[in-house]
């Protein structure tokens, strides 16, 4: 997607939850005002929850894993990687390229405390 789709996408996302109207339990607004977007996303998600739970993954395992593309999975990685969520280690097998990732300790940090927010947004929605 091009970026100014993707900017034009996430102003009318902001848009329509905007014209929702504010939320009426505070606790409930503050919960959702700091959620990590750079996890929140499902393939980027997918590979920190993935990689939480495996000592490493090849880029064909996360593809194979997450049902993606390479091109998705590349860029979402990259992003992970620029934010120092995980580590991406390039190699060689032979003559094929291999390239491994792992969680690096802030992503394994991030993806609590995104886990944390989102347990708490359950307990606040169904208590509310």
């Amino acid at each position: 997607m091009a970026k100014s789709s993707t900017i034009r996408n996430e102003h009318s996302a902001r848009e329509r939850s905007a014209s929702v109207g504010p939320v009426k339990d505070h606790k409930r607004e503050a919960v959702s005002a700091d959620l990590d977007r750079l996890i929140h996303e499902r393939i980027r998600l997918g590979i920190v929850s993935a990689l939480a739970v495996n000592r490493s993954l090849t880029f064909n395992e996360l593809k194979a894993l997450l049902k993606t593309t390479d091109g998705n999975l590349s860029v979402h990685a990259r992003k992970l990687e620029e934010a120092d969520y995980i580590l991406c280690e390039k190699s060689f097998d032979g003559r094929l390229p291999k390239t491994e990732y792992r969680l690096a300790s802030a992503g394994r940090k991030a993806l609590e405390r995104y886990l944390n927010h989102m347990e708490a947004l359950i307990r606040a929605t169904r208590e509310g």
